[in-house]
């Protein structure tokens, strides 16, 4: 799908969950079923002509101003990331030449193998993974022992079934999974990978077609997840993203349990036996 399709499908299903009702629009009269807004409604509502926002919608405006986006933003009702992901749609990114593979340095990797106790990976913005310690191969699954094509982060979680086991809460990890692919390919530009991704899993995945198709959005480098390990049992861990200044495209992950929780005993037990 190219980025013309992507801003497009995204507009338009922002415009399906907004009735005209809800920006002050009186009912239609003429017996269409459309949901949502039509693209002339929405026009209305955010005070352009109908002709702009058509050609905006199919990504055939150039440098759009941001009360305009603001404008439209605010009758979509948009989140702050879903306006951050029309933002990078809009700009014109295709050109840009792409960025040679990540590789982790020698010493961010030693980095991670000196964390010890604490669960730590590098991944790329697309959620490749570069390197695991040992403790979150044990917690996760050994990336390094599969192919090198297939270290993916999502790509685990949606099709091999054991991350079912890991994540308790599957249905939510997929969504947020799916959610974050989307925001890497709205900033790609150039870069073939997200967009590999999304071809990859939507024919192999029902499950990540389904929550593709909801075109939901996330930029979150943190929060908490529960995870169950079938010697120790499940854990509920925070986990924070952090961006080396000098390496802007790899991303360090670690998984941390609350001071003096059963997680932490539950995760110390588990380094005791990684």
């Amino acid at each position: 799908m190219s980025r013309q399709d992507e801003l497009r499908e995204f507009l338009r299903s922002r415009r399906a969950r907004v009735s005209p009702r809800e920006v002050g629009l009186p009912a239609r009269a003429d017996g269409r079923r459309v949901r949502g807004l039509r693209r002339e409604e929405l026009a209305l509502a955010a005070g352009v002509s109908a002709d702009y926002y058509t050609r905006m919608e199919q990504g055939r405006v150039g440098n759009v101003s941001d009360q305009v986006l603001e404008a439209v933003a605010g009758v979509l009702r948009l989140n702050p990331e879903e306006l951050r992901h029309l933002r990078e749609l809009i700009a014109d990114r295709d050109h840009e030449p792409a960025r040679p593979p990540a590789r982790p340095r020698a010493a961010l990797r030693m980095m991670l193998d000196l964390l010890g106790p604490v669960p730590a990976l590098l991944m790329t913005g697309v959620l490749d993974i570069l390197a695991i310690n040992r403790l979150g191969a044990a917690l996760l699954t050994d990336f390094e022992a599969m192919p090198r094509a297939e270290r993916n982060e999502i790509r685990w979680i949606f099709l091999d079934p054991r991350a079912r086991d890991v994540f308790p809460d599957w249905e939510e990890v997929a969504v947020e999974a799916a959610a974050w692919l989307r925001g890497a390919l709205g900033r790609a530009g150039a870069d073939p990978r997200p967009q590999a991704l999304v071809d990859e899993l939507t024919a192999r995945s029902a499950d990540f077609a389904r929550h593709w198709a909801d075109h939901r959005v996330t930029y979150c480098t943190y929060g908490a997840k529960r995870l169950r390990h079938p010697d120790v049992g499940t854990m509920t861990l925070n986990w924070e993203s952090f961006a080396p200044t000098a390496d802007p495209d790899v991303y360090l992950v670690v998984y941390t349990a609350p001071t003096g929780s059963p997680s932490e005993e539950r995760l110390l037990a588990l380094a005791e036996r990684a």
